[in-house]
């Protein structure tokens, strides 16, 4: 893996979140040949603006995030991007750290969020093969296998068109699941702001019932000591009572003595009312209080229930789109199945994949030209054009084809450019075969 100063940014983001259409990657080819360096060649969507810290790696196929790169290169910046040639750009891989193994690999852009925006088709590091096998059939074979070749390029069709209603429906849910994790978030956002607001509610009441508790345990012991006081002066009231009683005819210093203690009495007795009155205030506030925390803990307690129903069924939105996931998964497995039982039926018929030449439908007969790795046009849309001409056994050959016939038994044909080789010369019949591939 290649070493460098500074990493990628990267996260954790899977593949369902994102968005490959945005970079596309230009002449990407099926394999490269160890020990040369690797140009990559990408061209920016009109929308996609890309960013100083985006980055090109090459992943094994079958990764599952982006911390899965083998090696990367930084993107180099346009400076025009509404320049036409700024949208293509290109960057060179060096041979030393390019894979050495022939697994497969692609080309994914990934911008400095850890997010990938773009991926190439797999390509793989591995010299160029030097054999190539040549199949003779029959024609009745050749026959029977185009029939059942048919047959299985409708099953295809039918499992691509089912194939792209599941992803239009997984489109839909990934869109609904975005909306609900924003959603999700928005309530969460707010629901901590709420609990933030009444913590901090919360402690302003606990800060000032405190207060209030302690004016209280003041009042209280300033009440403790009137009381303490009023005992006292009921005390001596009691007593000057009496001796007013044998002193009817007493002082009159202690007649005014006595005055003057009946008032300070009750002024007392009023500073008493007036303390008693404040003590019941303070305690209906403190009630108020107990009401309100008690209040605000329902709505939290509300709110925390809704959050619950919102994460259930978030869970059940995910269970769903994993579940069409795997069957997206499967029937991209058939259909790789089928692609891969047509590449040997072709090979059986002694026709190369990729080499062979095809006459491309013209627009009144489908859509074969929009697809160029099928061999002889999209079978679904209308007449299929072969490069041979199959005739059949009702057609009468004469003699003259019959000799024919046992010449070229004797010779080996070329399928590609119809030029004929005697059998002693099988090496330089392949060779030839093999220059036509390349």
């Amino acid at each position: 893996m290649e070493k460098t100063i500074e990493d990628p940014p990267t996260s954790a983001v899977l593949l369902d979140h994102c968005h490959f259409s945005q970079v596309i990657f230009n002449s990407v080819e099926k394999f490269y040949i160890p020990g040369g360096d690797v140009t990559c060649r990408y061209t920016f969507t009109q929308h996609f603006i890309p960013r100083q810290k985006d980055w090109i790696g090459i992943f094994r196929v079958g990764w599952k995030t982006v911390r899965e790169y083998y090696t990367f290169m930084w993107v180099t910046l346009p400076i025009d991007l509404n320049n036409k040639s700024a949208k293509q750009q290109e960057v060179q891989f060096k041979a030393y750290y390019l894979p050495k193994d022939d697994e497969y690999y692609q080309f994914c852009y990934v911008d400095q969020d850890g997010v990938v925006r773009g991926a190439s088709i797999p390509f793989q590091f591995r010299p160029e093969n030097e054999e190539d096998i040549l199949v003779v059939t029959t024609q009745g074979e050749v026959e029977e296998i185009e029939q059942h070749n048919k047959e299985l390029c409708k099953e295809n069709q039918v499992l691509k068109d089912s194939c792209v209603s599941l992803q239009k429906q997984n489109s839909d849910m990934q869109a609904e699941l975005q909306k609900k994790q924003e959603e999700l978030e928005t309530l969460q956002s707010i629901n901590k702001k709420l609990e933030l607001k009444v913590k901090e509610q919360k402690d302003y009441w606990e800060t000032e019932l405190l207060q209030l508790k302690e004016q209280n345990q003041k009042m209280s012991s300033e009440n403790e000591k009137m009381g303490i006081r009023v005992d006292q002066l009921q005390a001596q009231l009691s007593t000057q009572e009496k001796e007013m009683e044998k002193l009817v005819q007493g002082d009159q210093d202690k007649t005014e003595q006595l005055e003057h203690l009946k008032k300070e009495n009750g002024h007392l007795f009023l500073s008493l009312t007036e303390q008693r009155k404040d003590q019941k205030k303070l305690e209906q506030t403190v009630e108020e209080m107990k009401q309100n925390e008690t209040t605000a803990m329902k709505k939290q307690q509300e709110l925390m229930d809704e959050n619950f129903d919102l994460s259930r069924r978030l869970s059940e939105k995910k269970m769903i789109c994993n579940a069409l996931q795997r069957e997206k998964e499967r029937l991209e497995g058939e259909n790789d199945l089928l692609k891969r039982e047509n590449s040997r039926l072709l090979s059986y018929m002694g026709l190369d994949f990729n080499s062979l030449p095809y006459q491309v439908p013209t627009s009144d007969e489908g859509g074969a030209g929009q697809n160029p790795g099928l061999v002889y046009g999209n079978p679904y849309s209308g007449k299929t054009t072969f490069p041979f001409q199959l005739e059949g056994p009702s057609d009468g050959i004469c003699d003259h084809t019959l000799e024919q016939q046992q010449m070229q038994a004797l010779c080996l044909n070329c399928p590609i450019c119809d030029k004929i080789f005697p059998a002693t010369e099988k090496q330089i019949f392949e060779d030839h075969v093999f220059c036509h591939s390349l």
